[in-house]
């Protein structure tokens, strides 16, 4: 399956989401810091889905993922570089809910690189760093005892929020 052009353009920082929708990005970063692996989605090179554990670490204006050298993940990111990250659901009580994002990654390189990864330890400095760029972020909670509230933000359309019954 070839990208578009138009696929390869998300250029949407978690900052930028951080300030159209703060309180809903607040919650998801809190998803996202409350465990250390989360579950990360990319696409193999036969369009099927690649399921991986990863970590994920907020800098100063983005959301990145860092991955050994030639691993699989690495490697589907940069031939299609779509993904969908799910925080670790904790213990199954959805205490501050189920969070994702999705976009498309782009990896850093030179200086860029350089700056993610001057504090590392030298035996992990070898590594892919990519940024996530964001399409969508989407927290799911219960509601009521018994409904299910999904918040969505999708750059410049603000957050829409539906509830259901359970």
């Amino acid at each position: 399956m070839s990208v578009t052009a138009a696929q390869t353009l998300s250029m949407t920082s978690w900052k930028q989401f951080d300030s159209e929708a703060p309180e809903l990005a607040a919650a998801i970063r809190a998803r996202f810091e409350a465990h250390r692996h989360h579950v990360l989605a990319t696409l193999r090179r036969d369009g099927s889905p690649r399921v991986s554990g990863t970590e994920v670490q907020f800098g100063d204006v983005d959301l990145m993922l860092g991955s050994m050298l030639g691993a699989r993940k690495a490697r589907d990111l940069q031939r299609d570089p779509r993904y969908a990250v799910h925080a670790h659901t904790g213990d199954g009580t959805m205490e501050g809910g189920d969070a994702k994002v999705s976009g498309r990654a782009r990896e850093l390189d030179g200086p860029e690189w350089e700056a993610v990864v001057a504090d590392y330890p030298p035996e992990i400095r070898e590594c892919h760093v990519f940024v996530l760029d964001l399409d969508e972020a989407v927290l799911t909670t219960i509601e009521d005892g018994d409904k299910i509230g999904v918040q969505l933000w999708r750059p410049g359309q603000g957050v829409t929020r539906t509830l259901r019954a359970g």
